[in-house]
């Protein structure tokens, strides 16, 4: 039994081990931001290189119109810009998609509405077979849910002036932030990645990812490359290093910003987070090997790159330091023995305090509404982290395994203050709330035996899968159960 009990805490210190390391990363992340410059902006070309703006769209009813006219808004040189809308779409949205086309053709815009027979290799194959049909040198790519200012070609395309720059990054900005309580903790988040750890990577000279959306790439580099690949569910990531690892430099503008629509309700917000999540760690799996054998990358770039590419498998470790952290606290009590190593184990929220600094970086340099104090929002959207453990280690544990999955699009409602009505339900409130139980348990066991180590944690973990539980539950059980957001997620 002691055999099992020392396993126990030996597989916690390296979970713990790993959080230290990922943590001290997002900290020099951090200080190489408060470092930066701003890229200044570059003279005009003499000559304006030919654009394709492609708009991968999906039964996007709600957007579909809006992201059309906002393409057909873009300010650029006559004859040198070719809109693509790559629509896979199977409801009506074709219909108002076209007739949007038809309208902006009838102006003498370039703009084409492009219908392939089957949705295969969704996103990826849509971008890759849109470049079989244009002749765009820059390709400039939004989601559906994104509006680019009209000035955000004449902008973004000036920094292609190294052959060397194959992908130029922007901002992203929030239509709905302040629209409830889950919007404005995703824009916490995000806001993190866009304002300091993109800013640090480029800052450092380390790999830094497109995400997705709202960049312009050089179809030179997308060939050269080796085109979309439909292996993952982040074909964005996959690409960007591809692309870097032959070579490639990217440039990212923090100045630079699209707003886009956040997911408004928790099945939206799933939906993101299981495809990113398992997409990264099928990306992971592709290309780690590939980093640490690439001779001309140095040690601090293999590195950062390492935590990049395992960014979504920090789910999977928390979970798993949840889970052994209940029996920890029996096993001190039990075993005095074991005290030096269970106060190693609590040092769980140490980890924290690097997080804390990279968090706050960010909060103070992204514009945010009234009333949004840093204190409670970092604490609630660990929690929120914390409860979406369980969802998104399903993901990451699919992605490592190659687990076969569609790819599926984010519900977008087209508002920018209105939470939509969810049809979905959460397929795990059971399992949550089992966890919730559980967690909760070891709340009791700590203050019973006085144990307090691991106190924060488990209040983190409780509040966390306890809030997503009753979410759950409200929605399957409720007098409405496809109706708006309870109150505590609303503003």
């Amino acid at each position: 039994m002691l055999f099992v009990e020392t396993g126990l805490l030996v597989l916690y210190g390296l979970c713990l081990v790993f959080m230290l390391g990922f943590s001290l990363t997002q900290w020099q992340l951090t200080r190489l931001a408060r470092g930066a410059t701003t890229p200044a902006q570059p003279p005009a070309p003499l000559a304006w290189p030919r654009v394709t703006v492609q708009l991968p769209v999906y039964n996007e009813l709600n957007v579909v119109e809006r992201i059309i006219d906002a393409a057909a808004a873009l300010s650029y040189p006559a004859g040198r810009l070719h809109i693509q809308v790559l629509d896979d779409s199977t409801d009506e949205s074709v219909g108002l998609a076209a007739a949007r086309v038809a309208h902006y053709q009838a102006q003498g815009v370039r703009i084409s509405h492009v219908r392939r027979p089957g949705r295969q290799g969704y996103k990826a194959g849509a971008l890759a077979h849109g470049l079989l049909e244009t002749d765009g040198e820059l390709i400039a790519i939004f989601d559906a849910d994104f509006i680019p200012e009209p000035d955000f070609l004449r902008r973004v395309v000036p920094y292609f002036t190294s052959p060397e720059i194959g992908m130029v990054q922007t901002r992203w900005g929030h239509l709905n932030e302040a629209s409830s309580l889950l919007t404005r903790l995703q824009a916490f988040g995000l806001n993190a990645h866009f304002l300091i750890e993109q800013v640090g990577r480029q800052a450092g000279g380390h790999f830094i990812n497109f995400n997705g959306t709202a960049g312009v790439w050089r179809r030179a580099c997308i060939e050269d490359a080796g085109g979309w690949h439909a292996d993952t569910l982040t074909e964005d990531l996959d690409l960007s290093y591809r692309a870097q690892l032959r070579g490639w430099r990217f440039c990212y503008l923090p100045q630079v910003v699209a707003p886009a629509e956040l997911p408004a309700g928790l099945a939206g917000l799933r939906s993101q987070q299981h495809r990113w999540n398992k997409g990264a760690a099928e990306t992971a799996r592709k290309h780690l090997g590939r980093v640490w054998r690439a001779s001309s990358l140095s040690l601090a770039t293999r590195l950062h790159a390492s935590f990049h590419l395992l960014n979504s498998s920090v789910f999977a470790v928390i979970l798993l330091m949840a889970l052994l952290s209940v029996p920890l606290v029996l096993v001190r009590a039990r075993h005095p023995v074991f005290e030096p190593a269970f106060r190693l184990a609590s040092g769980f929220v140490l980890t924290l305090l690097p997080l804390t600094y990279y968090y706050y970086a960010a909060w103070r340099r992204s514009p945010h509404p009234a009333g949004h104090w840093f204190g409670p929002t970092f604490v609630l959207f660990i929690a929120l982290s914390m409860g979406l453990a369980l969802h998104n280690a399903r993901a990451v544990v699919q992605g490592w395994l190659r687990r076969a999955s569609p790819f599926v699009r984010t519900p977008k409602t087209g508002t920018a203050g209105l939470l939509p009505v969810l049809s979905e339900q959460s397929p795990r409130p059971l399992a949550e709330g089992l966890l919730t139980l559980y967690f909760g348990a070891g709340l009791a066991a700590g203050l019973h035996y006085g144990n307090y180590g691991l106190l924060p944690f488990h209040v983190l973990l409780v509040a966390g899968f306890g809030t997503l539980t009753g979410y759950a539950w409200r929605q399957r059980w409720g007098r409405h159960p496809a109706g708006p957001a309870p109150a505590y997620l609303r503003p």
